[in-house]
């Protein structure tokens, strides 16, 4: 090889000066992307710092969003112009109104007030509230105070005269027995049913179709017309296809009395298991242990009119206060006593509760009871009823429940006829400690239903009744002060 020519070997020794003059250059640049190359794993690190953030940010925010607001929310009725139980019979009483006539439908001897008759009255009146995400709501009262209305109007069973509700999500409800059930469709059909009204799709229901049967535990007749079923299997089926059905609102009503206490307890497991997974639960009851184990806030409505939201125990305390009865009463003359409205529906109906001395006279009002003393219960058998017993608990200010007694020893248990009854109950001097209890009526029968259930109706004051063990100053520490009768014997010497 010849070499070359002289004029380029200038160009070819610069040439070859430039990578030492370029390596320079090359150890920055590599030392550039060595640093370049380590920030991956911080931002790595970083982002899933970030990543993790959203499911944070996505529980609070849910469990701050309000899923039912109701605002100034009042509801009016007419009086008299409807509830004969048939449009004739409607037709005819609005017909004898008009003319100036007497009620048609009016029992023998029963008086009549004609000024009432289409007169207006407000079931609720100027409620206002909100419910937040997986909350577990209860709401409590007296019968008549309006808790079923709200219920129907959240459930969209009947409208408002005034106010506004918005709710965000599906709302599964259980308000009464049999409702949203068609009686000749078997429980198998009123699930698909259900699931429809609820904007679920066939497959959706099929797919909890099993799980809702094995709750409701009614295989054997899930194929059966539901016009068949007793009053617990309807509750059974209702309240499994209402909580199966994942509605984001779950509304329910004192009907789930009507079960046994298993059951009732399942339900009560389930509901909370439902509030668990964020959904949320409207729950009406007068079982205040219930109230008090399953929900987070209580609602308390009286005659008609909100009292507020506020925490469980002060709900109860103040529900409490509301059955007293006061000495200027005009419905009870102030005694101890108080009358109910009689439901001829049912096979039997309470008419009254008193408190009594032992020699049966009516005591006073809120006047403390040192000796012994009576509960009497009036009640009415419209349709012979073997089964049914009538109750009574007693309710300390807590909201417990610490004596429950029922009739189903007496002698007429399992012999009533069509009549009017009266229950006693014997409560011994001293039995009780001293304080407030609450007396709380209702008549069971155990193989169907709870027949009539009027939730804490009065409440009695027990006052100290001088006994051995408070003369020596001892305070008894139970809420049963009854002494059973102890006998010592001396068994030796020393």
């Amino acid at each position: 090889m010849t070499s070359p020519p002289s004029a380029l070997s200038p160009q070819l020794s610069a040439l070859s000066s430039q990578p030492s003059a370029l390596s320079p250059q090359l150890s920055a640049l590599s030392s550039q992307l060595s640093a370049l190359s380590s920030q991956p794993s911080a931002l790595s690190s970083q982002l899933s710092a970030l990543s993790s953030q959203p499911s944070a940010l996505s529980s609070q925010l849910s469990a701050n969003m309000t899923v039912i607001r109701v605002e100034h929310l009042s509801k009016q009725y007419r009086l008299g112009l409807i509830g004969g139980g048939t449009l004739r019979a409607d037709l005819e009483r609005w017909w004898a109104m008009k003319r100036g006539g007497e009620d048609p439908l009016a029992k023998i001897g029963e008086s009549e007030d004609k000024a009432k008759l289409g007169e207006r009255f407000w079931a609720l009146r100027d409620v206002s509230f909100e419910v937040k995400q997986g909350e577990v709501l209860g709401i409590i009262g007296r019968n008549g105070a309006g808790k079923s209305t709200l219920l129907k109007i959240l459930s969209r069973v009947t409208s408002p005269t005034s106010g506004a509700v918005k709710m965000k999500g599906r709302v599964g409800s259980l308000l009464e027995v049999g409702t949203g059930f068609h009686g000749e469709l078997t429980g198998r059909e009123n699930t698909y049913l259900n699931g429809a009204i609820l904007g679920m799709t066939r497959r959706e229901v099929s797919r909890k179709l099993d799980e809702i049967i094995a709750f409701a535990e009614i295989e054997k007749f899930i194929d059966t017309p539901v016009k068949r079923y007793s009053s617990g299997m309807y509750v059974r089926l209702a309240f499994a296809v209402a909580a199966h059905l994942d509605p984001e609102i779950l509304i329910v009503d004192e009907v789930l009395a009507v079960g046994d206490a298993a059951f009732q307890k399942k339900c009560l497991g389930k509901m909370g298991e439902v509030s668990r997974e964020g959904r949320t639960v409207l729950f009406v009851s007068h079982n205040m242990a219930s109230v008090r184990s399953l929900c987070g806030r209580v609602g308390l409505v009286h005659a008609g009119a909100w009292i507020g939201l506020m925490p469980v125990q002060e709900a109860i305390q103040r529900y409490v206060e509301f059955t007293r009865p006061t000495d200027d009463d005009p419905s009870n003359n102030g005694l101890a006593t108080v009358s109910f409205t009689r439901n001829d529906r049912s096979d039997m109906s309470l008419i009254a509760l008193r408190a009594t001395a032992s020699d049966g006279e009516p005591l006073r009002a809120m006047v403390p009871i040192a000796g012994e003393f009576r509960i009497e219960i009036d009640y009415v058998v419209n349709r012979a009823n073997q089964n049914a017993y009538v109750t009574c608990g007693f309710v300390d200010g807590e909201g417990m429940y610490v004596w429950w007694r029922y009739d189903a020893e007496t002698e007429i248990w399992g012999h009533r006829k069509r009549g009017v009854y009266r229950a006693q109950l014997r409560v011994p001097a001293s039995f009780l400690r001293p304080g407030e209890y609450g007396l709380h009526p209702s008549i069971v029968d155990p193989m169907s239903s709870v027949l009539d259930n009027r939730g804490i109706a009065m409440t009695i004051s027990v006052s100290h009744s001088n006994t051995l063990l408070e003369r020596r100053g001892v305070t008894w520490p139970s809420v049963i002060m009854h002494e059973p009768g102890w006998e010592t014997v001396e068994l030796a010497t020393e």
